[in-house]
Parts: structure tokens; sequence; C-alpha cells
């Protein structure tokens, strides 16, 4: 509201004095009221501009931080792949990059990251899913208050701790378990329990908390009247959770899901100390290394030629990373565009369902008349 609309709205309550502002406390007070308002605006309008510039510098140096991430991997994971070549580098299946007559070949280091990151992910997804159910459905209100901070704690739990308790606990077992599958084998190189399945078990473990925490606040997001109209329809309860709570927060899971493959793959400290790094081909029982433990294990003492390869490594880490999260993206876009498509279709099978409808009822009246 403007000064003078201000003055004219409160000029039948003063008098012939107070309206010339020179006496009475109603005509000051009215006065600085007026001013206050115009102040307020003006200062109103420079915070939110200051927050918009705010805001857009934050987003450029986000942009710029991915950008000079991705400029630097390529400047430096590029030249070993023209001194080496792409086909020795990307389809070698020999790593001896210190030997007389070194060799570079990654596809088995690859090949290993690809098969332990789908194995952990078909692993921890359904659980984590499931227990974010639990916790948001079907948990009573004490258990959830209990287990909901031990996930939020799990997710605190250093990477090294989970490696530790991988040695002490679980390579002890999947030796026992190795040396029970393969007794009497001349052929089996036996890894002290140091193996692929190791690895899987607590890379699965360790993207948990992301999945439980992000899928279970998707589900509290969606809307109760989804659930009610479920149930109201006769809808069990179990039938409302896995027909219409996870349709509905299925974007929010897609994100848990990403989440967790960008923890799996990215995982070093861990893995080196659980999968025995060892550069095979990725079978159960074999000591494996991951394209994170390749760097990690020998980063520290590569030079020349050597350390250029290991950034090709990273460099190769980078874009599967990167091609993962962009099919996963626009998976979810395409899928949100057939579900618009399919509402569309349906309205307007609607809406010509009942012009048809309205269309034979005027007929009927018309021939009633007539009649």
């Amino acid at each position: 509201m403007s000064q003078s609309k201000l003055l004219k709205l409160n000029s039948a309550s003063l008098g012939p004095c107070e309206k010339q502002g020179l006496c009475g406390d109603k005509g000051t007070y009215i006065m600085k009221m007026a001013f206050s308002i115009v102040r307020g605006r003006h200062s109103k309008n420079a915070v939110e501009k200051a927050a918009q510039i705010i805001f857009t510098v934050c987003a450029f140096f986000a942009v710029l931080a991915v950008f000079s991430i991705t400029l630097y991997m390529l400047i430096n994971g590029t030249p070993a792949l023209f001194k080496v070549g792409l086909k020795d580098i990307l389809f070698g299946t020999v790593w001896k990059p210190t030997a007389k007559e070194p060799s570079f070949g990654i596809l088995y280091i690859i090949l290993t990251s690809i098969v332990g990151t789908a194995f952990s992910i078909a692993i921890g997804v359904p659980i984590g899913v499931l227990t974010a159910v639990f916790l948001a459905e079907a948990a009573p209100k004490k258990l959830a208050a209990v287990v909901k901070p031990a996930v939020e704690l799990l997710a605190g739990v250093p990477s090294v701790i989970y490696g530790l308790l991988g040695i002490m606990i679980l390579n002890p077992l999947m030796y026992r378990v190795e040396t029970a599958v393969f007794k009497g084998s001349e052929t089996h190189q036996f890894t002290g329990g140091a193996n692929l399945i190791s690895a899987v078990i607590v890379l699965a473990i360790m993207i948990l908390p992301t999945v439980i925490n992000i899928s279970e606040s998707a589900l509290r997001a969606v809307p109760s009247q989804y659930k009610s109209a479920s149930l109201a329809l006769g809808a069990s309860k179990i039938q409302t959770i896995f027909r219409v709570m996870l349709p509905a927060a299925k974007s929010g899971i897609i994100t848990a899901v990403v989440l967790g493959v960008g923890r799996a793959i990215g995982e070093a400290m861990a893995i080196t100390l659980v999968s025995g790094s060892s550069v095979n081909f990725p079978l159960p029982f074999h000591s494996v290394r991951f394209l994170t433990t390749a760097i990690v294990s020998e980063m520290g003492y590569a030079s020349g030629l050597h350390r250029e390869v290991l950034f090709t490594i990273g460099l190769v880490l980078f874009a599967f990373i990167m091609l993962i999260n962009t099919c996963l993206t626009k998976l979810l876009k395409s899928k949100d565009t057939q579900e618009k498509v399919k509402e569309a279709r349906s309205r307007s099978e609607g809406k010509s369902c009942g012009t048809a409808g309205e269309k034979k009822n005027r007929a009927g009246a018309a021939v009633q008349g007539e009649a």
C-alpha cells in the first residue's frame, strides 16, 4: 500500500490539525507507519537481489568444480592412452607395470568393478528398501526410534572400520567356506578369505544407510491420501505398500540407488583390506582388484608411465560414474514422461466418453420431446 493511499484511508479518523500532521500522536504514528512500509519494501528488494546473487555464485562454482575436475582428469589421463594404446590398456588382461617389459592391461580391473558393484547393489538395494518400508509403514514407534538412529550411526562409521571388521570376521568365515568348497583341489589358489565375495558383502553393507535413509524419506513424503484411498477401495496393507506407496516414491528410491552406486564404485579403503588386491578375473573365490584399489595400492610408489596409467584408471572410473548417473537419470525421466502421456491419454479418453454420453442424452431428450 502506498503512502498516499494509507493517508487517505485514515483521514476520516483525524481532526483538522492531525490531517496536516502538525499535532497529535495519531498523525505521527501514521506517517511513521507509511515510511516503515516503504522502507521495508526497499529492504526486501535488496535482500532478494543479494540472495539471488549469492545463489547464482554458488551454482556457478558448483558447475566450475565439475568442469575443472573433468578437465583435470582429461589432461592427466589421456597421455597414457596415446603412449600405451587404447586397446592395450582397456582390453589387455595382464597388469605388470614394474616388469622389464611392462604391461598395463586393466580389463580384469574394469570387470571386477562392474561385477562387484552390480552384485552389491543387487544385495543392498532390496534389503535397504524393505528396511525403509518397515521403518516408514510397519515398525512400532518405539522400535523405529531405536532402529533409525542405529542406521544413521552406521552411515557415520569410517570405511576403514568396515575393512577392519571384514578382515577380523568376514575373511576367516570366507576362508572356511573356500576350504570346504575347494577341498582337495590342486589348481585353486587359496586367498585366505580375501576375495570377491567378501568385497561384495562389505560394499552391500556400506550402501545400506544411504538407501535406507533416502528411501524412508521418499516414502514418508508420499501424500497420506494415496494410502487412505487405497485402503478405502479394499486393498490390503501389503498391496497398498507395494502397489501404491512404492510406485509413488519411485523417484526418491531411484535417487537412493544412484547414490548407493556412487558409494559402491568410489569405495577404496575397505575394499583394499578385504578383496586381496590382486588382478584376476572376477570369480567369487578369486582375489580381485577394483579400479579404486588399483589407484590406492600403487600411487604411492608409481612414477613415469606407470603413474600416467593410474591417472587413466581414474579417468575410466570418472567416466564410468558419469555414464551410470546419466543412464539412470534418463531412465527416470523417460518413465515419468511415459506416465504423464498415459495420464493425458486417460483424461482425453474420459473427456471423449463424457462428450459422447452427453450427445446421446441430448439425442434421447430430443426424441422424447418430439414424441
